[in-house]
């Protein structure tokens, strides 16, 4: 291949061998298999199209060879090494144009399926649509965006905001952050994305009606990194600017809050903090809960100042912001970065490594089922360009642009999208700090001296250390900033560069292309490039007009940008695919005029800024021809440079912050929904981190009696309610009152024995732990036995103090009910009863049972509100159904899948498997109803014979989360008990900072299907981490050492 100069040394030494390849002294490998040419092979299937840089290696010891037997032997091994590589790599292309035609037909499935369903004729409405709002012309950028230094507009557009006091959260977990001397390009975790994250905190806590901005990413105390990553909080203090608009409004600042979680005195990539997901999403709650409070003492009025987004950044914060987002029921946003499946599109495409491969060294397709779960769960996805959208999104389940643009269109028109929903994809470019930029005019002629550029000169030493080596460091510059990666194409640009006699004559090359002590310590792609690209420079004889210093710091590189303008210098991006193209913004703030490759982002930014050229990165002459058009015209270069800056300003961090906050206000405003606006609140002063909000009212306000029939659920039954008692008199209409009001001083008036009252809350609050058991399978007498040994055992040890119960389990309520009663166990054993999968919530009723319809348990009535975030209802139960109806086996004998109408309830419908054999894979079904846009959360059941469709964030351990917030429990002192297998959302009850207790040979599972998952169970929990312990069974001694283990009990 082009740039591996050993390639042709080695075509050459196999020429040299081919008279001896197929005599009698050949190996037996060849006499085998008949005669082979080995250069025709070669020529024909290697050099233009393979690249093996330890193939290098294996050539450098056949020509050290002396013998040539020896030496033939060595080549015609590597000759056979290179066709079975060959042949894997079709095969891995054959495999991957598989799943690319199978991932094309789905999706027209899908699509054909959901225009079935949305049969008005909204033609007209969809072509006005495109994808993404922000201008992406010129003609739109000067129609509809006015310059944000304009003093005027910012101050009416402040006005506007003034009377706004938002909490905004943000999230960015691996790699180290820090406000200030940030550590890029340290690893490959830290890099534009910290720099990205910062700076926007950091302009959003400046902004108009932003109170106060929280940064949550994981605290380091690892000895390998600076002390500054283990401090718990950090404040970002707000750059310096003349723009008055910054000082308009009202803040408290941005901060970046450590949360720990994972290995305590580790720092670790991103590929290991997957199983550590769950402890961040319960540290920031408890930090989000706490916050709330302080700022609604603050501001609120004594109510909870929720945040009015959360922003999830990357994949694994977008996990993380998605169940925060659920369990607090607030809006989410998510920024990818880089994409999972982008990526692994990519590495297949390279032909090196297989599917299994990848993923064991990337983790890539846990990584992906999170950016799924984010297209679920998120109300906006901010992408920095529409190729991000067009190409990479839309390689995802969850998202199909033509369905996109169908229900956008139904939502003008308030026409129902029947249950189904798209995250809205909106473009904003990345933002920049423009206060230390200076754009200068002048030449280079009788400046060196008098602007710093003397090499002896203290001020600027990096122009120094550039200027040495340049033969006539006057010349214009051209500049290209990017790490010495293949895909950056840097080669090619220095090829480009040696072989057009008249741009080396006019300018100077300079490649700032990292840091780097010794080439042998880089990394082998990086090492690979480097050599190339010297071997290139001495090939062209390029010594005195090429540069490629070895060392930069990050406060460097404007002036490198200042002093390519100086020149009147050009700046390049030849990478062969940019998403985005950061580094031309910075260039074109400097006064620079840019080259740019056609592929990706720098497409919308010369759409913006009109300051250069585009140019195709494969086309070598014409990238030359771009860089002498721009060196050699200088009226050319001019006006690129003024058209660059005067238009640079759209992509400030004040217009970035605009846009953000105007998409934030348009998405729908939710909140904990017990928590009323004009709600009486009184802080209790519990320790608890939710005691901000246990205390708001009497749970008795929001619960009301379940009967047997859910839709008249709390019809009846509170009119029974409120007729026994002292407060029956006008009862009803008191209690109505008081439920849409939610204030403490109407609680206080219901005193009857059959409300759970402020008895029951406080009770909730003085419980020192609470024992969770979910222990999941089919057999109900199996389950009983496990529920009474549990409860009899823990109850037994006295030193464990006020202790509570709560069941998790995927049967309904009724179900539950008669379990207990066959049991012989009362309901009143238990706290809560958390019921189809997370579906539904009740407490224990002090009410008797008093016929065959009542039954003695209460339903909180705040908890569906809270959960049903894009709930299908009605319109998913038909889609299910016709599912259903159109699963048969083979023969045709009936359907694989019926609908279990007394098990379903209006927030979860089951399926009863007829034939778990046939039944589908679990990510095959969450796959059909992302690609119908169908969001829920789909759990295989009761060892594979049910299936349950729940709201997409709701779940067995999200409802813990929600006893959390609303109660006030301390997530660490709950105990969860688990089988050694479970339903397919067993995952999510293992990690987190409770403690997890896995009985062994206990309960069911359905491990054919959790066999199908994208991921190995260990790229989802830590089973090493101390607050999970693995016991033998489920018996009294068993139980007692497991609460040893964890520390429950004393010793």
């Amino acid at each position: 291949m082009a740039g591996n100069d050993w390639l042709n040394s080695y075509l050459e030494a196999i020429i040299d061998s081919g008279p001896n390849v197929g005599d009698a002294q050949s190996s037996l490998l060849l006499r085998e298999r008949g005669y082979f040419s080995p250069t025709r092979y070669f020529v024909e299937e290697v050099i233009t199209g393979f690249d093996e840089s330890d193939l290098h290696r294996s050539w450098a010891q056949a020509s050290a060879t002396r013998s040539p037997q020896e030496r033939n032997t060595r080549l015609e091994n590597m000759c056979w090494r290179i066709w079975n590589l060959a042949r894997k790599n079709k095969q891995l292309e054959g495999e991957e144009a598989q799943r690319v035609a199978k991932r094309r037909s789905d999706h027209e499935r899908g699509r054909r399926e959901v225009t079935a369903d949305m049969s008005e004729d909204l033609s007209e409405g969809e072509k006005g649509d495109t994808l993404g709002e922000l201008p992406a012309t010129a003609e739109n950028v000067k129609g509809r965006m006015r310059r944000v230094g304009s003093i005027d507009v910012m101050e009416n557009w402040a006005a506007q905001q003034k009377e706004k006091k938002l909490y905004i959260v943000l999230i960015s977990l691996h790699g180290l952050i820090r406000g200030e001397n940030m550590e890029l390009g340290r690893d490959s975790d830290t890099g534009g994305q910290v720099k990205y994250v910062v700076e926007l905190a950091r302009a959003l806590g400046t902004m108009p009606g932003v109170y106060r901005v929280d940064l949550l990413t994981r605290q380091v105390s690892a000895r390998d990194v600076d002390g500054s990553y283990g401090e718990p909080t950090e404040m970002l203090h707000p750059v310096k600017s003349e723009n008055p608009a910054h000082e308009i409004g009202e803040s408290s600042g941005s901060y970046i809050i450590r949360i720990p979680f994972g290995p305590k005195d580790q720092y670790i990539s991103k590929e290991l903090l997957w199983p550590h997901i769950p402890e961040f999403v319960d540290g920031a709650l408890v930090h989000i809960i706490q916050t709330s409070k302080v700022l609604g003492e603050q501001i609120g009025y004594g109510q909870p100042v929720w945040p009015i987004a959360i922003h999830g950044h990357y994949a694994d914060a977008g996990e993380s912001a998605a169940l925060l987002s659920g369990a607090l029921n607030v809006p989410m946003l998510f920024t990818g970065h880089s994409l999972g499946r982008d990526k692994l599109e990519q590495l297949l495409k390279q032909g090196r490594q297989s599917n299994e491969e990848i993923n064991a060294t990337y983790k890539i397709m846990r990584r992906i089922e999170a950016e799924e779960l984010t297209l679920d769960a998120s109300e906006v996805v901010i992408t920095s360009t529409r190729q991000e959208i067009e190409q990479q999104w839309s390689l995802y389940n969850g998202f199909d642009p033509v369905i996109e643009r169908k229900l956008r269109a139904r939502f003008r028109r308030d026409v129902s999208c029947l249950g189904r929903s798209m995250p809205r994809m909106i473009i904003i470019p990345p933002g920049m700090e423009f206060h230390h930029i200076a754009p200068q005019d002048g030449d280079m002629d009788g400046e060196i001296e008098g602007s710093g550029v003397d090499p002896s000169s203290p001020d600027l030493p990096i122009w120094a250390e550039i200027m040495r080596f340049f033969t006539n460091p006057r010349k214009p510059m051209i500049l290209a900033l990017a790490r010495a990666d293949p895909k950056k194409n840097i080669t090619t640009l220095v090829k480009a560069f040696g072989e057009c006699r008249p741009l080396r004559e006019l300018a100077n090359l300079t490649l700032i292309m990292g840091n780097r002590d010794d080439i042998d310590e880089m990394s082998s792609t990086n090492a690979s490039v480097l050599v190339s690209i010297l071997k290139l420079i001495d090939k062209y004889d390029m010594y005195g007009q090429v540069a490629y210093p070895k060392h930069h710091k990050q406060s460097e590189v404007p002036e490198i940008y200042r002093l390519a303008a100086k020149t009147k210098g050009v700046f390049i991006n030849p990478a062969f695919i940019e998403p985005f193209g950061l580094t031309l913004i910075e260039a074109a703030a400097h006064g620079l005029p840019i080259v740019a490759t056609k592929n990706g982002g720098p497409v919308d930014i010369h759409r913006v800024l009109d300051n250069g050229l585009l140019v195709d990165p494969h086309d070598q002459q014409s990238l030359a021809n771009a860089l002498l058009k721009l060196v050699a015209d200088k009226q050319l270069w001019g006006r690129c440079r003024q058209n660059g800056l005067k238009n640079i300003h759209l992509f400030s961090w004040p217009e970035h912050c605009k846009t953000y906050l105007a998409r934030i206000a348009c998405c729908k405003q939710r909140h904990p929904e017990w928590q009323k606006p004009d709600d009486g609140y009184e802080s209790s002063g519990s320790d608890s981190p939710g005691g901000s909000v246990s205390d708001i009212q009497d749970i008795s306000l929001n619960l009301k009696l379940s009967l047997g029939d859910e839709k008249n659920e709390g019809s009846g039954a509170v009119d029974n309610y409120l007729d026994s008692g002292e407060n029956a008199i006008d009862g009803k209409g008191k209690l109505e009152n008081a439920v849409s009001m939610g204030t403490p001083k109407a609680a206080s008036t219901y005193n009857s024995e059959h409300h759970v009252g402020n008895s029951k809350s406080s009770a909730l609050r003085k419980r020192k732990y609470f024992f969770v058991i979910a222990v999941d399978g089919d057999g109900t007498s199996d389950f009983l036995e496990s529920i009474k040994k549990i409860v009899e055992t823990v109850r037994q040890d006295k030193s464990i103090g006020s202790m509570g119960f709560i069941l998790s389990t995927s049967l309904a309520m009724s179900e539950i009910h008669s379990l207990l009663v066959s049991g012989g166990l009362s309901h009143s054993d238990f706290d809560a009863f958390i019921c189809n999968s997370g579906a539904e919530l009740y407490y224990p009723s002090a009410t008797s049972e008093d016929g065959t319809h009542r039954l003695p348990f209460l339903l909180d009535s705040d908890y569906h509100p809270h959960i049903e975030y894009r709930w299908g209802g009605e319109h998913l139960r038909k889609t299910l159904l016709r599912w259903a109806a159109s699963t048969s086996d083979e023969k045709g004998e009936g359907p694989i899948v019926s609908e279990d109408k007394s098990g379903s309830t209006t927030h979860c419908y089951v399926l009863k498997v007829e034939k778990p054999e046939l039944i589908p894979s679990i990510k095959e079904v969450r796959k059909s109803m992302r690609i119908q846009a169908l969001r829920c959360h789909v759990i295989y059941c009761q060892n594979g014979n049910k299936l349950n469709f729940i709201p997409v964030l709701a779940s067995r351990s999200q409802a813990l989360r929600y006893l959390h917030i609303r109660w006030g429990i301390d997530l660490s002192h709950i105990v969860v008990f688990v089988g050694e297998h479970g339903d397919t959302d067993y995952e999510g009850l293992l990690g987190g900072v409770h403690k997890t207790v896995i009985l062994k040979g206990v309960g069911g599972g359905v491990d054919k299907h959790h066999a199908h998952r994208n991921y190995p169970l260990k790229d989802v929990v830590q089973f090493d981490s101390p607050n999970i312990t693995q016991v033998e069974g489920c018996n009294s001694n068993t139980i007692m050492s497991s609460l040893g283990k964890l520390g429950i009990l004393k010793t």
